[in-house]
């Protein structure tokens, strides 16, 4: 087991379907290390295949990694930005007080900035006055006023309209608020990402569709609308909640699902590249690993920047 840096947050992330999580437990593992969940939605109970957990990743031998920030609430509640931060602290704060190694994984870009960033989030409580407003209007005058209050860099919040009014509630709320939000101190981190070639990544995603499909997908998203999970709901939840419960409820045929769900999360894939870049431009550094190499080999250039950090 290698020493580590104490208070050092290590980050790794990338596009669905790279290996980050497999990647993160042999991490964890080498480091006495508990991981921490960077993922939007795995924050849900109940919702395992859909949002990919892999829990069974977290083993390994007679061991198994600690994991925080995954089945935390409830389907059907609205988790977001501004809990993941208080969250994300609390579970940091907590694993480095027992001087273990922590470790942050997902694919969330926007996540992980608010994790290692001093971005001031604050509360953002629902405004109805203002729900009331904005429910005759169409999608694309929705955009439209979102447009006129913030830079459209979160494209998934102008695709469901669930997520379109909540992102206009709290961009009227910070306009007038502005300034008013509490800073946290930044983390001394590393970034780490794994990329794979667009057809490689391409083939993964797929063959990850029908995987999952195979294990029980759909039989998943079933059960939450029988436990009275809207259908607007779980469009709020992302892609597979949004096709599947369409074909659950006879709009798709199941290869019109699959194809549309397919097509959807390889698009999802490239805006999630576009985010990484997009940090990168802002000078948050990443060191990219070569996602088609052994974990062994990856372990190694990943080592290799963790001496030259602590040196």
């Amino acid at each position: 087991m290698r020493a580590h840096p104490q208070g050092l947050l290590i980050v790794l992330t990338g596009p669905t379907a790279t290996g980050k999580t497999r990647l993160a437990v042999r991490l964890a593992l080498e480091l006495d290390g508990e991981i921490i969940s960077a993922d939007s939605r795995q924050v849900y109970r109940g919702m395992d295949l859909g949002t990919g957990k892999d829990l069974e990743d977290y083993r390994v031998g007679d061991r198994f990694i600690p994991y925080h920030l995954v089945d935390i609430a409830e389907p059907g509640s609205e988790y977001n930005l501004f809990s993941f931060q208080q969250d994300f602290r609390r579970a940091f704060d907590d694993i480095t007080s027992r001087k273990k190694q922590a470790v942050l994984c997902g694919g969330s870009g926007m996540y992980i900035e608010a994790a290692i960033t001093s971005y001031p989030l604050r509360f953002v409580p629902h405004n109805p006055s203002l729900r009331r407003e904005l429910e005759a209007q169409s999608m694309e005058q929705l955009v439209q006023r979102l447009s006129q209050l913030k830079k459209l860099h979160n494209t998934t919040d102008i695709t469901d309209r669930l997520r379109l009014l909540r992102a206009i509630e709290i961009a009227e709320h910070e306009r007038q608020h502005a300034g008013s939000g509490e800073e946290v101190s930044p983390l001394q981190h590393v970034v780490f990402a794994i990329h794979r070639e667009r057809e490689a990544l391409r083939q993964r995603i797929t063959q990850r569709l029908k995987e999952r499909l195979e294990m029980g997908m759909l039989r998943e998203v079933q059960r939450l609308m029988d436990e009275g999970v809207s259908p607007k709901k779980l469009h709020y939840y992302g892609l597979e909640y949004r096709y599947l419960s369409s074909h659950l409820r006879g709009h798709l045929t199941y290869n019109e699902m699959f194809t549309k769900l397919n097509t959807a999360i390889h698009q999802f894939a490239k805006r999630q590249m576009t985010w990484f870049r997009r940090m990168e431009r802002k000078g948050i550094a990443i060191h990219w690993l070569p996602g088609d190499r052994p974990v062994e080999e990856q372990m190694e250039l990943l080592f290799h920047h963790l001496d030259k950090t602590k040196g």
